[in-house]
């Protein structure tokens, strides 16, 4: 596995930012010491290479029955691509909402109801794009044994929406082993490291 080669390399192209002391604004309107912009990893060839191996990995160790790669649009498309590929399977991808034109498709390829997918995406905040996409998957006849992603913020609602979806969740990397990295090697003081790991524990009331 490649976890802190990958970590190292996320940091080191700002992949990753960490900025305890001037924190970023979501969409949602949640304040964060973190951004993760995790769709730049398609630019560096040997980082998504190392990303493919150890989630193709991870995939066969958590979910060794999967037959079928599903994308997530969009980010997660470029990346099941590279993991069907390192495991020799057929791949799906799932868009947001069915097309408004020709078949209305909303899942492009192949699969049968026999087939077991696991469905990829870059990042998993609360998890709510990617629980769709499965409600999607499985309106057409598929059946998704699980999710998994690059990065995961792990956060407390993400983990209450995967277990009330009933739905299986592997991520190779999380927050926590981030900042772990980051700790130990002495990229942030100790106080920025409680402000991170305040922040983990409550982010929609954090500062």
């Amino acid at each position: 596995m490649h976890k802190d080669q990958i970590i190292s390399k996320l940091i080191e192209e700002k992949i990753i930012t960490i900025s305890p002391d001037k924190p970023f604004i979501y969409t949602s309107g949640m304040l964060s010491p973190i951004y993760t912009d995790l769709r730049l990893t398609v630019s560096y060839p040997e980082l998504r290479h190392w990303i493919a191996q150890d989630l193709a990995t991870l995939i066969k160790e958590e979910f060794p029955d999967v037959t079928i790669i599903g994308g997530v649009a969009t980010a997660g498309i470029p990346h099941a691509a590279w993991i069907a590929e390192e495991m020799h399977l057929p791949m799906i991808y799932v868009r947001p909402k069915p097309k408004d034109h020709g078949k209305g498709k909303q899942i492009e390829g192949r699969f049968t109801k026999d087939d077991k997918i696991v469905l990829i995406d870059d990042l998993i905040t609360t998890g709510g794009s990617v629980l769709n996409a499965v409600k999607a998957t499985e309106k057409d006849g598929g059946q998704v044994i699980g999710v998994s992603s690059i990065f995961t913020y792990y956060l407390p609602d993400a983990k209450k929406n995967f277990a009330k979806a009933n739905v299986k969740y592997a991520p190779l990397l999380s927050y926590p082993e981030l900042l772990k990295k980051e700790k130990e090697s002495s990229h942030i003081s100790s106080d920025q490291y409680e402000v991170l790991r305040h922040w983990h524990e409550d982010p929609w009331n954090w500062k």
